[in-house]
């Protein structure tokens, strides 16, 4: 199936989210646009935001003992504790992250699903080489939310070093897919503070050294910067077109009483 993802006669279409809709509602929102693009109502459509701080556990965390004490202390640190539908365990992002919220209509979407993931494992992670980051695609030892297909970076001081960068996940139903990325490019104390506690209350073991940022590695990193690689990596794969988010919202009428 990877071939089916090499650049073809492919129009995608970027939107870029500059206003939060609400914690929940920016979450909420990809898996509205994939019921879209199922039902032929959306194309291929690329939706890129910075997110407020959350922390999106997984469907078995939710099912574990601490999950009460974990949400608890997210809220302590200033982070919405979620449960999202795609995805493995807690994952924590913020301003200083880069949500990518890529859906397509498919009419066999379960078949390349696992392509996928190393496909545009692959493409994010030549986005953050372009900008100087020594990363590769591969699950690092003790890393949170642990994922065969994460995208990690290489300390250059320190080349046994790594951390993880981009953590991937994907929905697929029938008649589409959504394949959401967080890149965490700025700020990464909060994030380890903030899993560090989650993982705590919840009995996970994991390192808190492999959770970095991007510019933990190239200080000058910053978020437009790692958007515009993502952007530029992605036009390797599709012709792209920019599009306004806010037609993708829901048209509301409003009246005044005389």
């Amino acid at each position: 199936m990877v071939e089916d993802l090499a650049r073809t006669q492919r129009t995608l279409t970027v939107v870029r989210q500059e206003e939060s809709l609400g914690v929940a509602d920016d979450l909420d929102f990809g898996i509205e646009l994939l019921n879209r693009a199922r039902r032929g109502l959306l194309g291929p459509t690329l939706r890129m935001y910075r997110p407020r701080p959350t922390v999106a556990f997984g469907q078995r965390d939710a099912k574990l003992p601490g999950f009460q004490g974990a949400s608890e202390a997210c809220r302590n640190l200033g982070f919405e504790p979620l449960i999202r539908k795609a995805g493995g365990r807690a994952a924590a992002y913020h301003r200083g992250t880069l949500v990518i919220d890529h859906v397509e209509p498919h009419a066999d979407a379960i078949a390349g699903a696992k392509a996928r993931f190393s496909f545009f494992g692959e493409i994010l992670a030549g986005a953050l080489r372009r900008v100087g980051v020594q990363a590769a695609v591969g699950e690092i030892p003790g890393e949170y939310c642990p994922g065969e297909f994460s995208v990690h970076g290489l300390d250059p001081d320190f080349p046994t070093h790594q951390i993880k960068l981009v953590g991937t996940a994907q929905r697929v139903v029938s008649g589409g897919w959504l394949f959401s990325s967080v890149i965490v490019v700025e700020n990464s104390a909060p994030i380890r503070e903030v899993l560090t506690a989650s993982y705590g209350a919840l009995g996970l073991e994991w390192d808190p050294a492999t959770a970095g940022a991007a510019n933990d590695l190239l200080p000058q990193l910053d978020v437009p910067t790692v958007e515009d690689a993502v952007v530029a990596a992605y036009a390797e794969y599709a012709e792209l077109v920019d599009g306004d988010f806010q037609s993708l919202l829901p048209v509301t009428s409003t009246s005044t009483a005389l």
